[in-house]
């Protein structure tokens, strides 16, 4: 993986100031142009490049729920938004990026909506010219072609690694998430496939289920107050972001508890921060930066076809394993 140092030499600054920028430090003082640097070049580290395949030039529309200050609280749109672009670039794709707020009358071949959109926005978006391709939002009961995570299949990787180890008592710090315009609550689909998981199992205790926004602070937020108010704590939880993982691992550690050995932690995403904090979080792997680089190829394949029905790709998850948790000899 790439080192601190290598990250700090293309950004400019120094291994101490990357350090603490991916480790969210609170009382650094830097620009938010600064951040954004350091973060997206270790997500870019973290990719490889192929070879330029020039192709007809071809004007991709770009429309993003999240704006550049979200995407720093958690990384993991700002992943795919950058392999979007790397493979666009490779396959000399044009890309315009527009708000959801200010889309304008530019003709395109195709749109990639990345993130999660309302009833209206939706039919906004269908009177864009070209083709459309929503991105980390299932849009088929709409009509749609989408390209989303198997979020049922990382979360059993999640509650048999528990199991294994074990863990009778799992908890879970689950997101909150609102669109944008109408305020609709988004229900998170992890946490739906976990309880029912556990249900099963007899397993799923209401009082173990905290949620939280998907930011490093609310899950500081959500563990500190879970924390302080309760005398009983299960011996594993899973937090459905990164973001929220390391949130909840700071209020941990605040309580004076260790990790793994009094609470094992995983994550969901993988995103590059992930491996940099201490102690390093185990988590789900998305393969973010692959899915920006498919939902281009896709979109251009949707382009050369007239298929009968919309189709929905599901794209998997690894498990990877680090200090956050424990791990059987």
């Amino acid at each position: 993986m790439a080192t601190i140092k290598d990250i700090a030499k293309k950004a400019g600054v120094s291994p101490a100031t990357v350090s603490r920028v991916l480790n969210y430090d609170p009382e650094l003082s830097v620009s938010k142009e600064t951040e954004q640097k350091v973060f997206e070049i270790a997500e870019a580290l973290n990719y490889t490049k192929h070879k330029n395949k020039k192709r007809e030039l071809v004007t991709l529309r770009l429309v993003q729920w999240y704006d550049s200050e979200e995407e720093l609280a958690d990384l993991y749109y700002l992943a795919i938004r950058l392999g979007i672009e790397k493979k666009a670039e490779e396959l000399n794709v044009r890309v315009i990026k527009e708000a959801m707020s200010e889309l304008s009358d530019t003709q395109t071949q195709g749109t990639i909506a990345l993130g999660k959109f309302d009833q209206k926005q939706v039919k906004r978006l269908e009177n864009l010219s070209g083709e459309l391709l929503f991105v980390d939002f299932d849009a088929m009961s709409l009509g749609h072609n989408s390209l989303v995570v198997d979020f049922a299949q990382g979360v059993q990787l999640v509650i048999d690694h528990f199991i294994k180890e074990s863990h009778t008592e799992i908890g879970i710090l689950s997101g909150l998430e609102f669109t944008k315009e109408s305020g609709h609550e988004i229900t998170d689909t992890r946490w739906l496939v976990f309880r029912e998981s556990l249900q099963r199992l007899k397993m799923y205790q209401e009082s173990y289920h905290l949620a939280a926004d998907f930011t490093i602070e609310a899950g500081f937020a959500a563990m500190e107050n879970y924390l302080a108010t309760t005398e009983t704590y299960p011996s594993a939880f899973f937090a459905s972001s990164d973001a929220l993982a390391i949130g909840a691992m700071r209020a941990i550690q605040a309580h004076g508890l260790k990790i793994p050995e009094d609470i094992s932690i995983i994550g969901f995403n993988d995103v590059s921060v992930a491996k940099y904090v201490s102690p390093a979080l185990s988590t789900i792997r998305v393969y973010t930066e692959w899915m920006g680089e498919l939902a281009v190829t896709t979109l251009l394949e949707l382009m050369q076809e007239e298929a009968p029905v919309s189709r929905k790709i599901t794209v998997g998850t690894e498990l990877v394993l680090r200090d956050s948790t424990k791990i059987k000899k």
